[in-house]
């Protein structure tokens, strides 16, 4: 097998340590492998080729929940979801790719060397740097694929930690500093076989590593006491029913009979995202039937959509909002979602795509607008709750109001048509977020997966995938804000530069 088939399939099994697998060890093979090829790679060029097929590797398989959701829209077929797939990985690839090429140009052919030609013999300790800028590269690299073009950030390397329990950096380093230590690792272990300075190097890195973590692990700061009750409804209401007016009636009565009955004391009741179909703001006789649910002292926090009107009454756009509904029928507090998907919640370029047949993937003619981005909603005496609505978990620094930090985040999702792989994914990224944060998060999802996540990013209590059910518990208490809460993407970047800064100086010592 060629490069490129190698890199590619280095990827393929670098995927399967993302959940639901969560075969970490094999992520951190895939990133040895990659460095090997790197080591033989002939030009800049080729360096960047094998990078790129990497990527490609990696994302097509750990992608492949996307490809499901077509099958839940009757405008497009089927197999449109695997060409988006491929598509999306063939773009994203670009900076794993970028990455290698960076690593492989300053890292192994070193800075006297010109670009698209190999470094003329090997030297001591050219594999160290390869392995370290590669590292530092990966961090800029992930940080750029959530950023530019209103950014992807779903899957970074550092979320396989989450499943053996050992992402203890990620409050100290971010999630792309923990990317980083992925790729250390990973780097770590092909070092360990190449040559005596190697495997120093690699014993340093791999002990450093588990010290750090062990560290972190030991300084982690505990949480308040938990607070309010809370329950969270799953109905188990899939993609193909949620929104066919045949099953509206059977739908909310899963919903009431989910809630139960109302009883003395409080209640903080959560329900999904878009969990209802009325346009709460005005239909008073929807508000009056969801408040029926709730008792003297509850509190509801319900998905729905909050449309937009222009001036002759024409609906033109909407909001997916989150509303706060009392037990005497008032909308008290709205958050709108600001972070939205594209051909999810809106069409780039409607005009010319819809000429040519192209739709969004959730139903609808209308466009979602953008919200104001995160905010703090006063739920009395259940606290302060920030809200996330879905796909807006998985951004790194960017959930959490910092001028009034809250209690908790309300996570309310609908991963019905993520297939069987998005739904794990997506709670595993919202448990780093948590971890990250020190912030405990909730979320309540129509088919699953519903969770309480602890300020540590623990799980505290679930619902599988494809269950009807509910969660009693109460809220989990918050962690004091971590090192990441207090100045976000700047920790990763600095841990990059040190990264660039040890790469340095192994140069000068193998000199």
């Amino acid at each position: 097998m060629k490069s490129p088939g190698l890199a590619f399939l280095a990827g393929l099994v670098s995927a399967l340590g993302f959940a639901p697998l969560g075969l970490w060890p094999l992520m951190l093979l895939g990133f040895a492998a990659l460095v090997w090829l790197l080591e033989g790679a002939p030009s800049l060029r080729s360096a960047l080729a094998r990078g790129w097929w990497f990527g490609l590797g990696q994302f097509v398989l750990g992608l492949n929940w996307i490809a499901t959701a077509f099958t839940y829209q009757a405008a497009m077929p089927a197999w449109l979801g695997w060409v988006a797939v491929v598509l999306l990985s063939l773009y994203l690839a670009i900076y794993p790719a970028v990455a290698a090429g960076l690593a492989w140009r300053w890292g192994w052919a070193g800075a006297g060397t010109r670009a698209g030609e190999a470094p003329s013999a090997p030297a001591e300790g050219r594999r160290v740097r390869l392995v370290l800028l590669l590292a530092a590269a990966w961090i800029v690299g992930e940080w750029l694929r959530a950023t530019m073009f209103t950014g992807f950030a779903w899957n970074p390397v550092g979320v396989v930690l989450i499943a053996p329990r050992a992402a203890w950096l990620a409050p100290w380093l971010g999630t792309y500093g923990l990317s980083g230590i992925v790729v250390l690792l990973g780097g770590g272990f092909r070092l360990a076989l190449a040559g005596r300075f190697e495997k120093k190097a690699a014993a340093w890195l791999i002990l450093g590593i588990f010290a750090a973590s062990g560290a972190a692990w030991a300084l982690r700061p505990a949480a308040a006491a938990p607070g309010a009750a809370v329950r969270i409804v799953q109905p188990n209401i899939g993609q193909q029913n949620k929104w066919d007016r045949n099953y509206e009636r059977q739908n909310s009565e899963r919903f009431a009979q989910l809630s139960g009955a109302p009883a003395a004391g409080q209640r903080l009741l959560l329900w999904p995202e878009a969990s209802t179909p009325a346009y709460l703001a005005y239909e008073p006789d929807a508000r009056q039937r969801l408040a029926a649910l709730l008792g003297p002292g509850d509190l509801l926090l319900l998905g729905g959509v909050e449309p937009v009107f222009d001036d002759q009454g024409r609906g033109i756009a909407a909001y997916n909002s989150v509303y706060v509904l009392t037990p005497d029928a008032r909308l008290t507090a709205r958050y709108d979602k600001s972070h939205l998907v594209p051909y999810g919640e809106y069409l780039p370029m409607r005009p010319l795509l819809s000429a040519i047949g192209l739709s969004r993937l959730a139903p609808g003619a209308l466009d979602f607008r953008d919200g104001p981005g995160p905010r703090t909603l006063d739920l009395g005496a259940f606290g302060r709750a920030g809200v996330q609505v879905c796909y807006e978990i998985i951004f790194s620094g960017q959930i959490v109001d910092e001028d009034n930090r809250p209690d908790f985040l309300f996570n309310p999702s609908n991963d019905a048509w993520f297939g069987a792989w998005g739904p794990p994914q997506h709670l595993a990224q919202a448990r780093l977020r948590a971890l990250e944060e020190g912030m405990p998060i909730i979320r309540a999802t129509p088919t699953g997966i519903s969770a309480v996540i602890g300020a540590d990013g623990g799980l505290e209590a679930s619902l599988p995938l494809g269950s009807a059910g509910v969660i009693d518990a109460r809220i989990p208490g918050v962690a004091p804000p971590t090192l990441f809460a207090r100045f976000g993407n700047a920790l990763p970047f600095l841990f990059g530069l040190l990264l660039v800064a040890a790469a340095i100086a192994v140069r000068r010592k193998a000199r």
